[in-house]
């Protein structure tokens, strides 16, 4: 009869070779490692490739994910690998999860983050309820973000190799998914991970890492939500915080918030994007000093803290972008949620992005959650009338 301890990296009970795991293998360099490493170390291995979608620039352009090439590239290093590999055709799902929440987000003004509601909807939803109907222990993917159990139970935290931090996206993984979800890249630094693709002699060692919305093939992300919302492209008054009219915007889903180039008004300051009031279909312009907010109301929210009763507060470091570094603040929790106040503040806030809390501002902070930013100070502020 075999332990019940684990003796194996990614925790279960007893050993390797008693776990069937499935990988999420997106085609890139990370996924392919982590199948690799896994099937040395002799776990019964099953790679998954997602079919999210299918239009011809995208299929064959160098830096998306998951695209036609990416679905080739995953079989070839699974045939190396000698792992069982299935492709699965998510494109209905995609669709309706992701590219149309996009749009919809884009339309109401706000500046949404698709890879997030990927994770969501179809990699930790949909794939991971595949796994388990296979009967897998787990679902391993390449994500730089690493898990341990502390305190009673599984927790996520920052990764080893803080330039390939994915942890903002995925602030949204709940708990039981954190039970079954596991990533084996979290201690290891990217220039490793090439390293072991190319001892494992897979194709995918050198491969570029994919940057770019997966389908937004030419960058140009309005054209996608102008086909599929063209109301959000009507054309509308530009006005200043003051209540003056500057001009005329070329529809809302050309400008998010904290922008300033792009928006063809000459009046002798700079201005940014302050605000995009969909409804109205104006946007709402002003000086730097007007992008500043300290609070901010998240919904559709995940906290994985210990716990926080609604009048609680603690101490956090808040990111409201992924490429900002978290900032000094407190989270409060609410009756509909939860509220953030930053010590300093930041610029550029927009409804629709994320802010995921950490613990600390250390470089492996244990990540406590998040939400999706519903509204700030700056955009609650009334708007003074014309003059």
């Amino acid at each position: 009869m075999h332990s019940s301890e684990p003796s194996n990296s990614l925790g279960l009970p007893g050993r390797a070779e008693d776990h069937r795991v499935v990988v999420a293998m997106s085609g890139g360099v990370d996924s392919s490692v982590v199948a690799g490493l896994l099937a040395r170390e002799g776990f019964n291995v099953v790679g998954m490739t997602l079919q999210l979608y299918d239009h011809g620039a995208a299929t064959a352009k160098k830096g998306a994910c998951c695209a036609g090439s990416d679905i080739h590239d995953a079989r070839v290093v699974a045939e190396r690998l000698g792992i069982a590999h299935y492709v699965l055709d998510y494109e209905s799902r995609f669709q309706e999860g992701v590219i149309a929440a996009f749009a919809d987000a884009y339309a109401r003004g706000e500046t949404p983050v698709p890879c997030i509601a990927c994770n969501q909807t179809v990699k930790f939803t949909d794939l991971l309820s595949a796994a388990r109907t296979l009967g897998a222990s787990a679902l391993a993917t390449g994500h730089y973000v690493a898990s341990r159990v502390e305190r009673g139970r599984r927790r996520l935290f920052r990764p080893h190799d803080a330039q390939r931090d994915q942890s903002y996206f995925l602030f949204a993984t709940t708990a039981e998914q954190l039970d079954y979800v596991r990533f084996p890249l979290g201690d290891l630094p990217k220039d490793r991970v090439r390293e072991l693709a190319a001892e494992m002699g897979l194709v995918v060692a050198d491969k570029p890492d994919s940057q770019d919305i997966c389908f937004v093939p030419d960058g140009r992300y309005s054209n996608i939500v102008a086909a599929m919302r063209p109301d959000a492209t009507e054309e509308g008054p530009i006005r200043h915080v003051d209540g003056r009219v500057l001009g005329r915007h070329a529809g809302v889903i050309g400008y998010t918030v904290g922008q300033r180039r792009g928006l063809n008004i000459a009046v002798g300051e700079p201005l940014f994007v302050v605000r995009i009031d969909a409804e109205t279909n104006e946007l709402i312009v002003g000086p730097r000093e007007a992008l500043r907010t300290r609070r901010i109301i998240l919904r559709d929210t995940n906290w994985l803290g210990d716990p926080l009763e609604i009048g609680d507060e603690t101490s956090i470091y808040a990111r409201v972008r992924s490429t900002r570094p978290p900032a000094p603040g407190l989270v409060r929790r609410t009756a509909d949620g939860l509220e953030v106040e930053l010590d300093e503040g930041e610029e550029g806030v927009a409804p629709g992005q994320a802010c995921v809390l950490y613990a600390s501002n250390a470089p492996r902070a244990e990540i406590l959650g998040g939400g999706f930013i519903q509204r700030t100070t700056a955009n609650m502020a009334p708007r003074l009338v014309d003059a």
